[in-house]
């Protein structure tokens, strides 16, 4: 008799975080970064994915507040582009000046990544994560 095989049903409840947990941790992190990358309010905005000026002081007056999925993503990879980079360069300063230093990749054209990362599209930021994976060796 040929039997079946049993399906098995995945029994541990997934975790899953909404954005509105996430956005105080979220933009208390960000604007800690932003400032030890000395970054401009309008480039910090572009970031964001450029927010009304309104919401953004009030996001930075009161390090929290509903941001939606899109920042916190946004979030997401300069986090990761900050540790990649603090990994990267045992010096702080050094991984901090990286960002704004003319790059000759291909991928940056002799700009800066943050020229790149400015571009407003989320997916210049995931392109800065990666290649910032990939020469760390963590793909």
């Amino acid at each position: 008799m040929i039997t079946r095989p049993t399906r098995i049903v995945e029994t541990v409840p997934r975790y899953t975080e909404s954005a509105d947990t996430l956005a105080g941790p979220a933009l208390r992190a960000f604007f800690n970064m932003a400032e030890q990358w000395n970054l401009r309010m309008a480039d910090q905005r572009k970031l964001l994915g450029d927010p009304p000026e309104s919401t953004f002081y009030k996001w930075k007056r009161q390090q929290g507040g509903a941001t939606g999925r899109d920042v916190v993503e946004r979030i997401s990879y300069l986090l990761g582009i900050w540790k990649a980079l603090q990994i990267l360069f045992p010096d702080p300063a050094q991984a901090d000046a990286w960002l704004h230093k003319p790059n000759q990749s291909p991928l940056f054209g002799g700009h800066s990544a943050l020229e790149r990362m400015l571009s407003g599209n989320v997916a210049d930021l995931f392109v800065v994560r990666q290649y910032l994976d990939a020469q760390r060796g963590w793909n």
